[in-house]
């Protein structure tokens, strides 16, 4: 986690949910979370869609419109298009975090380096209801307010597994060539 934003909302996120996998969204207060509520959002996820319930302020002006009731998939580049909901997938089924690296696109060209937190919450007993985020740019562009992001690319990806799960899953993509580089060459010969 590279952000304050990121780091800030995961320590309250952890807080709150103590020994379980995940908070109740009810537990969530806004203003314990004041300094970024800038960055910060709720998905909700309803009959296999993820749309924005609430999104901040910076959030929206990055891409230049009110994000409440969009798509998350709509963010993403059109050429990925599930980068998005392979995450939200993870969040969700697997009640864990993701840290990712993501760049942003503007129909200029210009290029904004970002990191996205996800991390579940309950909602009403249900933990695949409702996730919390933050979206924050590593800097404050410049043309914010002249220019817009036009989708979010991703780079890396990182799961927060919930407490007591150690396991560490590959969730490569199914068209994605795995390549494997050996890490020791033996040379043949002695010390001479």
């Amino acid at each position: 986690m590279k952000h304050a934003a990121t780091r800030m909302l995961f320590s309250y996120w952890d807080s709150l949910r103590g020994e379980r996998a995940a908070p109740e969204r009810g537990e969530v207060e806004p203003g314990e979370i004041r300094h970024i509520l800038a960055d910060t959002f709720i998905l909700e996820i309803e009959e296999e869609v993820c749309r924005f319930r609430l999104a901040g302020t910076r959030i929206c002006a990055l891409f230049g419109r009110e994000l409440k009731n969009s798509p998350f998939t709509a963010l993403w580049d059109p050429a990925t298009p599930d980068d998005g909901n392979r995450q939200i997938e993870i969040v969700t089924r697997e009640t864990a975090g993701i840290v990712s690296g993501l760049v942003g696109h503007t129909a200029r060209g210009d290029t904004l380096d970002m990191e996205l937190i996800l991390l579940p919450l309950r909602h009403r007993g249900r933990t695949q209801a409702r996730v919390l985020g933050a979206l924050s740019p590593a800097l404050i562009p410049h043309w914010i307010g002249f220019d817009n992001l036009s989708h979010l690319s991703l780079n890396s990806m990182r799961v927060i597994w919930p407490i007591g799960r150690t396991e560490t899953r590959e969730f490569a993509r199914d068209d994605d060539p795995v390549e494997r580089r050996r890490r020791f060459v033996v040379h043949q010969g002695g010390r001479g």
